[in-house]
């Protein structure tokens, strides 16, 4: 007899982990618990045992390091909490770390826009010489563009390729 396998059982298991500590985690009571703290996600081990719990918060470097202290001093409220949430056989042993993937994001986006409106302001800065050789350049670009593209598929053109 073979035993079946619930493929997604992991996945709901993270789920329910992340939902219920972001639940929790905006009940606690900790000042130095920065109230714009995110649960992001949550990788369980096969075995249940251990859970790494990815989180962000945002603010500067003081609200991120007070925060950091604030989970790993409340890692067993949380961890009791956790267990009389869900219904599990074993509780993981919790593991924070920080993701600064969104704070990352975010700088990203803002020098695209500084890069995008500096590249407005030389585009109006332009004679009408600059953006005609610019336009000349541009046209050149694509007509090699499209010479190399067919170069690339000279052997289509040949009559018996196919025979």
């Amino acid at each position: 007899m073979v035993k079946r396998r619930n493929k997604n059982r992991g996945e709901r298991i993270n789920t329910a982990i992340k939902e219920e500590l972001s639940l929790i985690l905006r009940d606690m009571k900790d000042p130095r618990l920065s109230m714009m703290t995110s649960v992001l996600r949550c990788d369980t081990s096969r075995d249940l045992n251990y859970c790494k719990v990815y989180y962000s918060v945002m603010g500067d470097e003081e609200a991120r390091e007070e925060t950091a202290q604030a989970l790993r001093s409340g890692m067993g409220f949380l961890r009791r909490e956790l267990a009389q949430r869900l219904n599990l056989r074993q509780t993981p042993e919790l593991t924070f770390i920080h993701d600064d993937s969104m704070e990352y994001s975010i700088y990203l986006g803002e020098k695209l826009k500084q890069i995008h409106e500096e590249d407005e302001e030389r585009l109006k800065a332009m004679t009408p010489e600059m953006r005609e050789a610019k336009e000349a350049f541009e046209k050149e670009a694509e007509a090699q563009e499209q010479q190399n593209q067919e170069d690339d598929l000279w052997f289509l053109k040949d009559e018996g390729w196919n025979e």
